[in-house]
C-alpha cells in the first residue's frame, strides 16, 4: 500500500473511525485514573499513560495481524467482530468497567496503560482487520485516535449522544471490516476471487444485518418502554 492513495486514507480513515466509536466508552474510565493528583499532574499522566496506551496497542495489533496471516484466523477474526458489532448497538446494557482513581502519577499512568490494554481488545482485532496488515496504517491511526479518546471523551460521548447515526456508522464499519476478513482469508478467498460478486454481497448482507438487526431491537425495545 503507497503512501498518499485512496486506499491508504481509506484505510486509515477506517483505523480512526473504529478506534474513536469502540473506545468512547473506555475514555471516561481512563481518564478517571487521574482525577485525585493534582491539576498540574493531571495533563502529564494522561499524555504519558496515552503514551504507553499507544505503544501497548501498537504492540497487541501488531502480534493480531501476524496471527491473522495463519490460514482460518481471518475467518474467526471476522465472525469474532460481528457480536462486537452488535453490542455497539446495544444501549440498554450497563458499563461494567470500573476503574478506580490512582494515588500518585506512576499509578495513573500504569492504570491508564493497563485499562486500555485490558478493556482495548475489541479494538485490536477491529483494527488488525481494516489495517489489512498494514502496520504503517496501525501506528498512524492509533497515534491520531487514542490521544482523542483520551482528552476529547466528553466530546466524543456528546457527539454520540446527539447523533446516535455515529454508532451505526461504526457498526458497520466494523462488520464491513468482518466481511472483508472473512472474503480474505486464505481458506476462502480463492472461492471470492473466483466468484468476484460475492465479496459485495458478503459486505451488505452483514453490514445490513447488524445495523437493521440493531434499528429493529432499539425500536422494539422503545415499544416495550
Amino acid at each position: 500500500m503507497d503512501f498518499l492513495t485512496p486506499e491508504f486514507f481509506s484505510g486509515l480513515m477506517a483505523i480512526i473511525l473504529l478506534d474513536l466509536v469502540l473506545a468512547g466508552d473506555n475514555a471516561i474510565v481512563i481518564a478517571m485514573a487521574a482525577r485525585n493528583l493534582p491539576k498540574h499532574l493531571q495533563k502529564k499522566a494522561v499524555f504519558w499513560g496515552s503514551f504507553g496506551a499507544v505503544a501497548v496497542r501498537v504492540a497487541l495489533t501488531a502480534v493480531v495481524v501476524y496471527l491473522l496471516k495463519l490460514p482460518g484466523l481471518m475467518l474467526a477474526g471476522g465472525l469474532l467482530l460481528l457480536p462486537i458489532a452488535w453490542k455497539l448497538l446495544r444501549t440498554d446494557e450497563g458499563d461494567g468497567h470500573q476503574v478506580g482513581a490512582a494515588a500518585g502519577f506512576w499509578a495513573a499512568i500504569r492504570t491508564i496503560v493497563v485499562a486500555d490494554a485490558l478493556m482495548g481488545l475489541d479494538n485490536v482485532l477491529a483494527i488488525a482487520g481494516a489495517s489489512g496488515g498494514h502496520m504503517t496504517l496501525v501506528i498512524i491511526g492509533l497515534a491520531i485516535s487514542v490521544p482523542l479518546v483520551v482528552w476529547g471523551s466528553t466530546l466524543i460521548l456528546k457527539l454520540i449522544e446527539r447523533f446516535p447515526v455515529i454508532v451505526y456508522i461504526g457498526a458497520g464499519a466494523i462488520a464491513w471490516t468482518a466481511a472483508r476478513m472473512m472474503a480474505h482469508d486464505h481458506l476462502l478467498q480463492p472461492w471470492f476471487d473466483a466468484h468476484g460478486w460475492a465479496r459485495y454481497v458478503l459486505d451488505v448482507l452483514l453490514v445490513a444485518a447488524v445495523c437493521g438487526g440493531g434499528w429493529y431491537m432499539q425500536k422494539r425495545r422503545a415499544r416495550l418502554a
